[in-house]
């Protein structure tokens, strides 16, 4: 059973309704950048493109910029197959009316496409461990739930250990360019990511009147 999330402009319709039928544990959320930013940790997003293909676009050109490595699941009618492109960078489209048994299987060959990837890695420093292919991560052994900006900070940061990043520096990273929101929404996440951290908050280090760093310790501290 894999954890889908679904973002649609219109949250009220059911998108891919194939999936009722199925085991998968679906969330569905409204698809713009700030309900992205407070969406759970899943192993796959559905991108609903049935009505407004520049929107769906525009969607999957901010989950592209943005790093994540979350394989995304694009949802069409007939009308809007010729327009999609490798630019849109999404594993794999499904038709709105698509069955149950020929949407599953679309879901789990993005999932494997995923885990077979060379590029997907682990990232350990400092007691945390972050799996790149799970979209999961850990401090000490223990698990860290986070939502997919929480965790795409922390992954962030991690893979540049000791450098301090303004908070623009971050927005465009891990926000994306066309995120229009402003620096305090970093502020509110790294004081988030902070508290899941629990006893290891410091790792993520303050450096006054410019940005964050993720410090680093011994693994063995």
């Amino acid at each position: 059973m894999a954890e889908l999330l679904v973002l649609t402009p219109t949250p009220e319709s059911d998108v891919l309704p194939s999936l009722a039928l199925l085991s998968h544990r679906v969330r569905q959320i409204p698809s713009d950048a700030a309900a992205l930013a407070k969406a759970p940790v899943s192993d796959l997003i559905i991108v609903d493109g049935r009505r407004d293909l520049a929107g769906a676009k525009a969607m999957c050109g901010i989950l592209s910029s943005t790093g994540g490595s979350v394989p995304v699941l694009l949802v069409l009618t007939e009308g809007g197959l010729p327009v999609v492109t490798v630019q849109w960078h999404v594993a794999d489209v499904v038709l709105a009316g698509a069955g149950p048994a020929e949407t599953d299987a679309r879901i789990r060959l993005a999932l494997e496409r995923r885990e077979d990837d060379p590029t997907q890695q682990k990232i350990s420093a400092s007691g945390v461990t972050i799996d790149e292919a799970s979209y999961s991560a850990k401090v000490h052994g223990r698990p860290l739930d986070l939502t997919f900006k929480e965790f795409e900070l922390l992954r962030f940061l991690a893979q540049h250990p000791a450098r301090v990043f303004t908070r623009e520096q971050l927005l465009s990273e891990v926000w994306g360019y066309d995120y229009f929101g402003g620096t305090r929404t970093v502020d509110v996440h790294v004081r988030r990511l902070r508290a899941k951290l629990g006893d290891s908050d410091s790792l993520i280090g303050t450096v006054r009147n410019v940005g964050y760093r993720f410090n680093t310790v011994d693994d063995d501290e």
